[in-house]
C-alpha cells in the first residue's frame, strides 16, 4: 500500500461517523405510536424508527395487568377505525385482548422491523444548524431524525401519594400499574390506597382471594353501572362476514357516547339526571347500610372528577372481609397504615391505586427546542399546545395525546386518529411546498390555548381537585368540547397556524 493510500485510509478511520438521519422518530408503541407508524407507511414513508423502552408493544395495555383490568369504552369503539376486530369477547374487552389486538396491529402492518425495543429515551434536542432532532437514549446512543413524534400518553407515569413513612413498610408494596403477580394474595391482609378507575376494577377481583381487604378512600367517586356482556359466537361470525355491521355498531356507540359531551361541556345540570340518578340507584341496590352509603356518596359537582364504570365494586363491600376506611392516612408504618384517629391497620401487602401523573407531560424526558429552550420552561405556566400537538420554538415536533386532548365522554382512539391525520397533513404540506421545517406560530398557539381554557371554565371539570388539574388549578388535560369538533378543526383549518421554511431560507405561511 502506498504512503498516499495509507494516509487516506487513516483519515477515513479518524473521520467522524456518518449520521443516519431518519425521516421520523416515534416514541412509544401504544395506540398512538402504532397508529402514527401505520399512517407513515400508508403514505409510503418507511424511513422511520419507533423507540420503545420495554420488551414489547402495547403501552398502558402492556403495563396494566392488574386483576380485572379492562377498557371502560366499548371495544368496537376503542379500536382503530381502519382495523376493526369482529372477535372481541365482551362489550368491554379485558386487558389481555386489547394487548393482543395491539400486538396483532404491529404484526399485520409489519411494524416490528421499525421498532427498537429496550430503547429508553432520556433527552431530545433540535439542532438548528442542521435542522434535525437529536434523540439521546439512556444507553448513550444518539439517533437523528427530521421529525420527532411523541406517543407516550397521559396515563403512563404512575403517581404515588406523598405519605410520611411510605418507604418504611416492611412488607411488599406496588402500584396497580406495576402489579407484582409473583405475590400470592391468598391469606394476605391487603390495604388498597386509592379508589380511582383502576381500584374499582381490581378491588372486586381480589376481594374473594385475600384474607382481609382494607380500602382507604380519600374521596368517593360517582360510579355508573357497566353494561358489559359476552359477545355471542353468532354475533362475532356476523361481524366477521359483514364488516358493515361492525361499522354500524361502532357508529351507534360513537353517537351514544358523543351525546354525553352536551352534559360535560354545555349543560352541567344534565349530569344530575344522566349520572346522579343511575349512581344513587346502583348504590342503594348494592349497599344496605345507610352509614356506608353516606361514606360512598360524593359531595362535589358530578363529573368534576372522573366518572367510573362498575357493576360490582359496591357489592365487594358486602363481604365480611372487606372494609372501607375513610379516616385520613397520617403515615405508613413498618406494619401497616396509621389513620388520623390513631388506629394502625396492620397489613401484609400495600397496593397503591393512586392513578397517574397526568399533568406531567412527557416526563421524565428533557426536550430542548430553538435557542436551547426547555419544554418545561415553555410550560412554566402549564402545559399547552396548538391542537394539543405542536409548540412554538419546537420545529418538526408533534405530540400525540398531548395537552387538552383527553376526554371524559368518548374514545381517546378517535382523538388520536384525528391527531395522526393532522400530522400527516403537515408532512404532506411540507412535501408540496418543498420545505423541511414546520413550526406553529406563537400567536396561533396562544390564541388556541386561551380559547381552550375559556371553554373549560364552562365545563364540569372545574370546582374541585382532580387529576385533570395541576397544583395551580390549571386544566392541561381535557378537551372542552365534542370530538367531532376537534376532528373538524384538525382537518379543515389547522395549517393556517403554521410557518414553513427550508434550509435555503424560504419561508411560507401555512395554508389550509
Amino acid at each position: 500500500m502506498t504512503h498516499t493510500a495509507k494516509s487516506i485510509e487513516q483519515s477515513l478511520q479518524q473521520a467522524a461517523p456518518i449520521k443516519t438521519i431518519k425521516k421520523a422518530i416515534i416514541i412509544g408503541t401504544g395506540f398512538a405510536g402504532l397508529g402514527m407508524a401505520i399512517a407513515l407507511k400508508k403514505h409510503n414513508i418507511h424511513d422511520f424508527v419507533i423507540l420503545e423502552k420495554q420488551h414489547d408493544v402495547g403501552g398502558v395495555w402492556r403495563e396494566n395487568t392488574y386483576p380485572g383490568a379492562a377498557c371502560d369504552v366499548p371495544s368496537h369503539l376503542y379500536s382503530f377505525s381502519f382495523y376493526l376486530n369482529p372477535n372481541w369477547s365482551r362489550t368491554f374487552a379485558p386487558q389481555a385482548e386489547i394487548y393482543a389486538y395491539l400486538k396483532d396491529c404491529a404484526q399485520r402492518y409489519r411494524l416490528r422491523q421499525h421498532i427498537n425495543f429496550g430503547a429508553e429515551v432520556s433527552a431530545a434536542s433540535f439542532n438548528e444548524s442542521e435542522q434535525i432532532w437529536q434523540v439521546r437514549l439512556k444507553s448513550g446512543q444518539v439517533l437523528y431524525s427530521r421529525m420527532l413524534i411523541t406517543a407516550m400518553g397521559q396515563l403512563s407515569q404512575p403517581a404515588f401519594p406523598k405519605i410520611e413513612g411510605r418507604e418504611s413498610f416492611n412488607g411488599p408494596s406496588f402500584h396497580s400499574a406495576r402489579w407484582d403477580h409473583s405475590i400470592n394474595l391468598s391469606d394476605k391482609r391487603v390495604a388498597v390506597i386509592g379508589t380511582g378507575a383502576s381500584a374499582i376494577q381490581f378491588v372486586p377481583a381480589i376481594a374473594q382471594r385475600v384474607k382481609s381487604l382494607s380500602v382507604f378512600q380519600r374521596t368517593p367517586a360517582y360510579i355508573m353501572p357497566r353494561p358489559d356482556g359476552a359477545n355471542s359466537g353468532l354475533k362475532k361470525r356476523l361481524f366477521g362476514q359483514f364488516p358493515i355491521l361492525m361499522k354500524l355498531q361502532r357508529l351507534a356507540y360513537y353517537t351514544q357516547y358523543e351525546s354525553r359531551a352536551i352534559a360535560f361541556t354545555r349543560f352541567k345540570g344534565l349530569m344530575k339526571f344522566a349520572v346522579g340518578i343511575p349512581f344513587r340507584r346502583l348504590l342503594a341496590s348494592q349497599i344496605a347500610d345507610p352509614t356506608l352509603r353516606q361514606k360512598m356518596t360524593p359531595d362535589y359537582q358530578i363529573g368534576c372528577k372522573r366518572i367510573l364504570l362498575s357493576s360490582n365494586y359496591f357489592e365487594a363491600f358486602n363481604r365480611p372481609n372487606v372494609q372501607l376506611v375513610t379516616d385520613n392516612i397520617t403515615r405508613i408504618t413498618p406494619s401497616g397504615v396509621q389513620t388520623k384517629d390513631g388506629k394502625t391497620h396492620d397489613v401484609d401487602l400495600l397496593i397503591y391505586g393512586t392513578g397517574f401523573a397526568a399533568t406531567e407531560f412527557l416526563a421524565p424526558l428533557t426536550i430542548t427546542g430553538v435557542g436551547g429552550i426547555d419544554l418545561n420552561t415553555a410550560w412554566a405556566d402549564g402545559a399547552k399546545a396548538y391542537l394539543g400537538i405542536t409548540v412554538p420554538k419546537f420545529p418538526n415536533f408533534f405530540m400525540l395525546y398531548g395537552p387538552n386532548t383527553n376526554l371524559g365522554h368518548n374514545s381517546i382512539v378517535f382523538m388520536i386518529e384525528s391527531q395522526i391525520a393532522h400530522v400527516m397533513r403537515c408532512i404532506k404540506k411540507m412535501e408540496q411546498t418543498k420545505t423541511n421545517v414546520i413550526e406553529v406560530q406563537p400567536n396561533e398557539y396562544e390564541h388556541f390555548a386561551t380559547t381552550v381554557q375559556k371553554n373549560l371554565a364552562h365545563t364540569v371539570w372545574t370546582g374541585c381537585q382532580s387529576w385533570y388539574i395541576d397544583g395551580r388549578g390549571y386544566n392541561s388535560t381535557n378537551w372542552p368540547g365534542f370530538t367531532i369538533s376537534y376532528r373538524w378543526i384538525t382537518k379543515r383549518r389547522s395549517l393556517e397556524g403554521y410557518r414553513l421554511s427550508s434550509s435555503s431560507g424560504v419561508t411560507l405561511r401555512g395554508a389550509a
